[in-house]
């Protein structure tokens, strides 16, 4: 790999170029729809809480301890939130700024892997996947955790071919991020990186390939930041902090928690489809490897795909989110092929033509046809047979054939991106693929998820929106939700623990207590003589207990 260097002025417009596009793909409209459960709500959350607490160290929920993550990615939200307010745009701010982040850092690694094309290339194709690029707009941690084990990864990849001197710095640079990575979502940070190396290892035929000394600088600087974290927290919080973390853990390897059971290949094909076009490029390369290509980034990014993919795979939680990682190498092995494709040193096979029409037009009908579905809804509702699904499709959402123009948009932009791939043009190709995606999710944020909100959880959230900051409590009953803690802007004197739910059913309380049921568990709160409905409103249905001491 070459040195990196910057001191061209090509290279620094291209960093101001997709600088611009990163800043105009992922900035607008973060704020222009509530925050969805679980995740975004609970992160968000647990940053407001720091705030109202002013303890920074413990993460909370419902200002108890939340022993699933460590508090790093609620730093950052902290931060924001003190810059733009407790708000949705704040929430989801630092993954927009790490999205331009990781753009600016393809294009760095992959000049100085090959060369500034393709560095365009891989940072191209990875804005131009659709799972990937809407992460960015999102307020879930997995981009931040990705980012940093990534740039650790490259660092190992620095690692096998660096003098002493430069050995120091890639190990420190290198343990420094997979450390960050740690403090933001626990020991898989450290897990991904070590298993992909013992595996090139081994690939190596056991040969030394870091030295010892830079492999324990390294492995050392990872434990850094997380161990100071882990040890105040053990200190102020004792070892039931250290247990409970540790054991979560476990329960998402071991057993399906929250219900997120799914079939071994689910997140195949949520790499594949969620990763396209670029995974339809990448394709060949995770399977087939030419000795030239045998060594350092390719073959780790190789092996790091498949590590991700059969852990999580083996793993009995299956999340989308979960295969994230993998989101790197199909957008790394997307711009080789386009490098190759531009030298003129492979013609497009005839399965490639045929997946990018296929799943191109597939996903753009489907985007076409959601909008038309809704519109004529009243079909389905013979086939539905749960009450609190149909109450929510049922709701009178301003639906138009106008939000037909996300898919049509996107058909149209990938048509004009395939002429261009079909023409060997493949920077063109990158480009109107970037093109594509973006509009199709800028315009969808725009036209379809407001009214996906709508239909799922906007009822709910209006209800908590209007008692924040009255004297009050607010619980759900049945579901597990998130919602009323950041919406209600939940105080910590009206806090509701497990213990005290049953007083606020039955008991005289101090202020009114509100509740909010699913439509099809109204009867958990109707056989209470002393609670009263208040409305039902979409799927919900809407209590009051007002029995004041």
């Amino acid at each position: 790999m070459r040195k990196i260097s910057l001191n061209t002025s090509s290279n620094c417009w291209h960093l101001i170029l997709l600088t611009v596009i990163g800043s105009i793909a992922f900035f607008p409209f973060l704020g222009s729809i509530h925050l969805f459960d679980w995740d975004e709500i609970n992160f968000a959350e647990a940053a407001r809480e720091m705030i109202v607490t002013g303890n920074y160290s413990q993460v909370q929920i419902n200002f108890e301890p939340f022993y699933e993550k460590p508090p790093l990615f609620f730093w950052l939200q902290v931060l924001s939130m003190r810059v733009w307010g407790v708000n949705e745009f704040a929430a989801r701010f630092p993954n927009a700024l790490f999205g331009v982040f990781t753009l600016l850092t393809l294009y760095i690694i992959g000049k100085h892997y090959k060369n500034s094309r393709f560095g365009l290339f891989w940072s191209f194709m990875h804005l131009s996947a659709l799972l990937p690029h809407f992460y960015f707009k999102t307020g879930i941690i997995d981009p931040v955790f990705n980012y940093f084990i990534f740039v650790g990864i490259f660092c190992l990849a620095k690692l096998m071919d660096s003098t002493d001197r430069h050995a120091i710095l890639w190990s420190l640079l290198g343990g420094s991020a997979i450390g960050l990575a740690m403090l933001t979502k626990g020991p898989v940070g450290l897990l991904l990186p070590m298993l992909t190396i013992v595996i090139y290892w081994i690939g190596s035929n056991c040969k030394r390939i870091i030295s010892w000394q830079a492999l324990l600088l390294f492995t050392l600087t990872s434990l850094l930041l997380p161990l100071i974290w882990f040890g105040y927290e053990t200190y102020q919080n004792g070892i039931y902090f250290i247990k409970s973390f540790l054991i979560y853990q476990l329960e998402l390897f071991n057993q399906p928690v929250a219900g997120h059971g799914q079939p071994f290949y689910y997140h195949f094909i949520v790499a594949f489809l969620g990763c396209f076009p670029a995974s339809v490029l990448a394709f060949s390369k995770l399977f087939k490897t030419t000795k030239q290509e045998r060594h350092n980034l390719f073959y780790i990014m190789r092996i790091l795909f498949w590590v991700v993919m059969l852990l999580f795979s083996i793993a009995s939680t299956k999340i989308v989110h979960y295969s994230s990682m993998t989101y790197f190498p199909i957008s790394f092995f997307a711009a080789h092929y386009l490098c190759r494709l531009e030298q003129k040193k492979i013609i497009p096979s005839y399965t490639i033509h045929i997946l990018l029409i296929i799943v191109g037009v597939l996903i753009a009908a489907l985007l076409i046809a959601l909008p038309i579905i809704a519109l004529y809804k009243e079909f389905l509702y013979s086939y539905i047979k749960d009450e609190f699904t149909l109450a929510c499709i049922s709701l009178p959402v301003p639906w138009s054939l106008i939000d037909c123009s996300v898919g049509i948009s996107y058909l149209l932009l990938m048509g004009a991106a395939y002429y261009f791939f079909k023409k060997c043009i493949p920077l063109y190709f990158a480009g109107w693929c970037s093109m594509a995606t973006t509009v199709c999710l800028m315009l969808g944020i725009i036209l379809i998820v407001p009214k996906i909100e709508i239909h799922t959880q906007r009822t709910a959230i209006k209800f908590y929106k209007s008692l924040a900051g009255k004297p009050v409590y607010v619980t759900t009953v049945g579901f597990r939700s998130y919602a009323p803690f950041f919406y209600f802007q939940q105080p910590k004197e009206t806090v509701i623990t497990a213990k005290q739910f049953n007083g606020l059913l039955t008991g005289e309380l101090d202020n009114p207590a509100y509740f909010v049921v699913k439509i099809n568990d109204r009867a958990k709160l109707e056989c209470y003589s002393n609670i009263v409905f208040i409305k039902t409103e979409g799927g919900f249905a809407f209590f009051r207990q007002d029995n004041a001491k």
